[in-house]
């Protein structure tokens, strides 16, 4: 019981935070995992070869170490993406309407052009599906636009409860 409490305690509150205090605590989380995840892209797990070898199990420099086990990289990879792009999309989302809110779009932008130019440099050419990059990073995107085409149909009265206002009954009161 006592972590049940423990828990309810620390969840939001409308009661007792404001929306402002939340969109601060979520553009600092934003802010980390953006920060965490474009470190990852930049410099994967196991770090990158410094020389090249030739041969059967050959590297180059400057390829990543993980990316010769094809299916743990890919995970790592997409997963880390889709962190990555999720937390752009917050940060914006939660800039919208501040003031050098095109600044933070610009900033995102490249820190995104520079992510993606990392991925493709440490990523041996004959592994990279960048289909499966490039859709992991539009998820997000293409999420929060179909939310809000639903949203936007569905808030849609029916034509059954509009009130029709004939030429004679200008009120629209039945008679």
């Amino acid at each position: 019981m006592a972590r049940k409490r423990w828990f309810r305690y620390f969840q939001y509150d409308e009661r007792k935070e404001t929306p402002a205090e939340a969109r601060n605590v979520l553009l600092i989380v934003a802010g980390l995992i953006a920060a965490v995840t474009f470190q990852a892209g930049v410099n994967p797990p196991g770090g990158v070869w410094q020389d090249t070898k030739e041969g059967a199990n050959g590297h180059s420099a400057g390829r990543a170490i993980y990316s010769y086990k094809t299916k743990e990289f890919y995970i790592f990879l997409i997963s880390n993406t889709l962190a990555f792009s999720t937390s752009i999309h917050l940060l914006i989302s939660l800039t919208h309407r501040f003031p050098f809110h095109f600044e933070v779009i610009l900033a995102t932008a490249s820190m995104s052009a520079t992510y993606a130019s990392a991925i493709f440099a440490v990523t041996p050419d004959d592994l990279v599906k960048f289909r499966y990059i490039l859709l992991a990073a539009a998820v997000p995107f293409v999420i929060r636009f179909m939310l809000q085409v639903y949203t936007r149909l569905t808030m849609m009265e029916p034509p059954y409860e509009r009130q029709i206002v004939l030429p004679d009954n200008r009120n629209g009161e039945n008679a």
